[in-house]
């Protein structure tokens, strides 16, 4: 990549560990010049006077690094990991079968802590719950092969399948990006239409990298963008955001996330007067749903806009700055709030990127919906504080304390409960090690499912 690639944006700053040696990570300590450093794209004459700004780019370039040496092992260990905790399922399951990684019945790290993927039959059409519910267990199955998706959706929801979604990402030259479209009938007579995206899986430190990256575009009309979300939502070198991407003939024919997803839906709405949309994602795929809503936005988009009936993200980071913030609840929430983000207490990815959160920086928007440990919710305009598991004494007790409340819930509602709440294997020894080891189970998705499904109410007008 080139300076050039960036020319739509008239501020970015797009930190890059492939270019960062040791010169570039002491030029960073000992230089206000950062425009001049080969690890940093900026523009030239860009200065950074804050010895501490530029520490924290320094140790965010470092875990940056670090990640991207582990992203091969970590993987080929996830890999195994998942196997073999799919080998041991089918045993226990009376299956002595062979994991097939591309059969509808693989399961993913997240399928295996949380094994529920039937609908909870019991929230009513007109149930305040009732879309949440949908988008928090599409959420959850987004993580899952696309073969495992279809059967999901086709046999145990009842609905219709529409397509996966597997996207290109023109900065990352890979493909970062998940996604499936369904609906909840037929497409010609559907009420509503389905965008899940998947999140970051647990053993991809290349997508880690991603999530902790404090890189950013200030996009005129938008405001500051995450980059890497950005780039894996389709964003296109030299021209940022444009309306239309055409295939130039002679070069690879790629998907790119906003546009195919958008066209996909556009086709079955424009043959249904009806249908409303829901757009959804668990952590990362939550961030890719709300700046999907918002370059909708940002195009004009007024057909798909007009029937959006919400866009519901569980646990998703900071996108975007002040300006951004403002322009997606212009959009998305008037007259009438429709987005809703979920955040569990603990659940470490809303706070990131870490750092600033000055209006200049990364900040939330959106109405926040937070449990607590006990599943209690509230509504707050941003999560509110929690005591670090290592900044403290009392937070390192209190992490312990709420891994140990926890297990203990974890076993009173599965077995004094509801069946629905029963905990698997892998999730028990999960909870039991996380009272040594704060922070684990990773991500939290089924506490997500929980909540949503013990909360009395989800609070829209507030």
């Amino acid at each position: 990549m080139s300076k050039l690639d960036y020319c739509f944006s008239n501020d970015y700053m797009v930190l890059r560990p492939d270019r960062a040696g040791p010169f570039e990570l002491l030029h960073l300590l000992f230089s206000p010049k950062v425009g001049r450093n080969r690890a940093v794209d900026c523009f030239t004459r860009t200065e950074i006077r804050s010895f501490l700004r530029r520490l924290a780019i320094f140790l965010n370039l470092l875990l940056q690094i670090l990640l991207l040496v582990l992203a091969g092992p970590v993987a080929a260990i996830g890999a195994a990991v998942e196997f073999a905790l799919n080998f041991i399922d089918n045993i226990l399951q009376g299956k002595m079968e062979y994991p097939d990684r591309s059969s509808a019945t693989y399961r993913s790290l997240t399928g295996l802590i949380d094994r529920r993927v039937d609908l909870d039959r019991s929230i009513a059409p007109a149930d305040s719950r009732c879309h949440a519910a949908l988008c928090v267990m599409a959420s959850k199955v987004a993580y899952e092969n696309e073969a495992f998706i279809r059967r999901v959706v086709a046999h145990r929801w009842q609905m219709e399948f529409v397509k996966f979604f597997n996207c290109w990402n023109e900065f990352e030259n890979a493909y970062t990006a998940q996604a499936f479209v369904f609906c909840d009938k037929a497409a010609a007579d559907a009420e509503l239409v389905v965008v899940a995206f998947r999140g970051t899986p647990a053993f991809d430190t290349a997508r880690w990298r991603a999530d902790l990256d404090p890189s950013s575009y200030k996009v005129p009309r938008l405001g500051r963008a995450h980059a890497a979300y950005t780039h894996a939502l389709g964003a296109q070198r030299n021209m940022g955001w444009p309306k239309w991407v055409e295939h130039v003939k002679g070069k690879p024919k790629r998907v790119y996330a906003y546009y195919a997803i958008r066209d996909a839906v556009k086709g079955i709405l424009e043959a249904n007067g009806k249908a409303r949309v829901l757009v959804t994602g668990h952590g990362s795929g939550g961030a890719l749903a709300v700046l999907f809503a918002t370059v909708l936005a940002y195009h004009r988009e007024k057909a798909v806009l007009d029937r959006m009936a919400g866009v519901y993200t569980f646990g998703q980071p900071r996108v975007g700055d002040a300006m951004l913030a403002m322009f997606a609840e212009r959009n998305l929430d008037r007259p009438k709030k429709r987005h809703f983000r979920f955040a569990y207490t603990g659940d470490p990815q809303p706070r990131l990127p870490a750092g600033e959160s000055s209006p200049a920086h990364f900040m939330h928007f959106g109405l926040c919906l937070h449990f607590d440990v006990s599943y209690n919710l509230k509504v707050f305009m941003e999560i509110p504080g929690e005591p670090s598991a290592t900044s403290s004494s009392a937070g390192f007790v209190a992490s312990r304390v709420n891994a140990a409340r926890e297990l203990v819930r974890g076993v009173y509602l599965g077995y004094g409960r509801s069946a629905y709440f029963r905990e698997g294997w892998v999730l028990l020894l999960m909870r039991v090690l996380a009272v040594a080891l704060p922070g684990l189970p990773f991500h939290r998705m089924h506490d997500y499912v929980n909540g949503v499904a013990l909360a009395p109410r989800i609070p829209k007008d507030e």
